[in-house]
């Protein structure tokens, strides 16, 4: 029943940010930085990277263990709710304090400053927001969270599409309006996960309890110390584009590395949608001793196809992908984009194992493959970035995350017990045979409009995860029954 509910889910999950997200991304986020230029987006990219850098602070590891938590303990929801939302609009006061000092010793000023401030509080807000989220999460509402995780988007391009293409005002876009759209939609969506979180909780009041904050930090460290470092390995590189190449150049780099991470970003988003169910699913099952085998293939095989699938057929069309979203530097970010996009793949495995190494509690392990991630990350980058650019940065990228995650699958499949014959290898081998040859045969066959020849290379994917049984016409048909 588990495995049938959890590809019910994760099936409406993927259809909303499916219909919405895409549209963010491809529309909106490509229609600012073509309306505002490479250089312009390009600092307002390296901004948001340096203020998402510091997000440890805003979250200090209690969205994660709120969400494992109270999925084991759903009772603790109103006393834990009261006491986090206090904890978490002190946090933020404190991360806003140490943004702004970092900021100032490594050289923003003026308009930076500015820029600054506002994604900060974007960020306070994003973080608040999937913590709010994450209660909704651990009470198994997976329908009302698929909801909650495009509704600040989908407010967002209504928003941003008005100031782009609605003719409500004569002045040229200007990269700050983007991060005020951001503001209002935070805002919006905020007010309706409250209200659903403070109605399923019966909360009444809020409760200044020191006590109970230096509890809930202490449980949390683990989950910090992870966040933090992710978000370097994750986001350090174009921070350090901006930083290690002369001022003339690297904004323009960090552009051009955003031209190529804009599609990786949104492959990852549909990626994670995975471990917003599995983490809560997961800390369930373990608690009550339950087989996860079944959900660990079935969750592996959906991002095997998705995953491998991106990958190929991205690379097969990328430079008609990217002449088609960006009017600059399409051949410089051709070349980056060929490194980035092989990401996904490292990436997608790290939603499933990491998951359930954090479900576990193996939160130990899981810092020390974060911290090799940064090293490998940091080094790379520091090597390549002065000679290669923003393309160093990309191989910096793909080598840290294929480092994470084998560390994470070998660590995940020992330390649960999970037999390696519970993944389908040889039907992951049988779809990827028929889909690279595929991919590039449909380069030399089809003369239609790329946006038509991805979508028939997509459908053709799909009936090959069929063909592999990769993706199991069983289960789907028990699902929609």
């Amino acid at each position: 029943m588990k495995q049938k509910d959890f590809v019910f889910n994760i099936c409406f999950l993927l259809f909303l940010n499916l219909l919405i997200k895409p549209f963010w991304i491809l529309g909106i986020d490509v229609g600012v930085q073509n309306h505002v230029g490479a250089s312009a987006y390009g600092l307002y990219f390296a901004v948001f990277n340096f203020t998402y850098m510091f997000n440890i602070l805003l979250d200090m590891g209690t969205t994660n263990f709120n969400n494992r938590n109270i999925a084991r303990n759903t009772q603790l929801l109103d006393k834990h709710l009261s006491g986090i939302i206090v904890l978490r609009l002190i946090l933020g006061i404190i991360y806003m304090f140490v943004v702004f000092a970092v900021a100032l010793i490594i050289g923003y000023r003026g308009f930076m400053l500015t820029l600054l401030f506002w994604t900060a509080v974007n960020q306070f807000l994003n973080t608040f927001l999937l913590y709010l989220r994450s209660n909704v999460s651990a009470l198994m509402m997976f329908k009302t969270d698929s909801v909650l995780s495009v509704l600040d988007r989908l407010l967002m391009i209504v928003l941003c599409g008005l100031l782009l293409w609605g003719n409500v005002t004569t002045e040229p876009f200007r990269i700050e309006w983007f991060v005020y759209c951001q503001t209002a939609a935070y805002l919006i969506a905020i007010a309706v996960a409250l209200s659903i979180v403070i109605y399923k909780s019966h909360l009444r009041r809020l409760h200044w309890n020191t006590a109970f904050f230096m509890t809930i930090l202490k449980k949390s460290l683990p989950f910090a110390t992870l966040t933090l470092l992710m978000a370097c390995y994750n986001r350090i590189d174009s921070v350090m584009i901006e930083r290690l190449l002369p001022k003339d150049i690297s904004s323009m780099q960090a552009g051009i590395y955003a031209s190529a991470f804009r599609l990786l970003d949104a492959l990852v988003m549909i990626a994670y949608l995975f471990s917003v169910i599995l983490l809560p699913l997961f800390s369930k099952m373990l608690k009550e001793k339950e087989d996860i085998a079944p959900i660990v293939r079935t969750s592996f095989s959906f991002l095997f196809v998705f995953a491998i699938s991106a990958v190929v057929i991205l690379l097969s069309y990328k430079e008609p992908i990217l002449s088609l979203l960006y009017k600059e530097h399409v051949a410089e970010s051709v070349g980056v984009f060929s490194l980035l996009i092989p990401c996904i793949i490292p990436i997608a495995f790290t939603y499933v194992f990491g998951t359930l190494l954090t479900a576990n509690g193996s939160l130990k392990r899981l810092n020390i493959t974060a911290l090799i991630g940064i090293a490998v990350n940091i080094i790379v980058n520091i090597v390549l970035i002065p000679r290669l650019q923003a393309r160093g940065a990309a191989i910096a990228s793909l080598s840290t995350q294929s480092v994470v995650s084998v560390l994470q699958f070998v660590i995940a499949m020992r330390e649960l017990h999970v037999p390696m014959r519970t993944l389908p290898w040889l039907s992951c081998l049988i779809f990827t045979a028929l889909l690279i040859p595929a991919s590039i045969l449909s380069t030399h066959v089809l003369h239609c409009h790329v946006i038509y020849a991805l979508l028939i290379t997509a459908g053709a994917a799909l009936i090959f995860g069929f063909a592999s049984r990769l993706l199991n016409v069983k289960e789907l048909k028990n699902t929609i029954s």
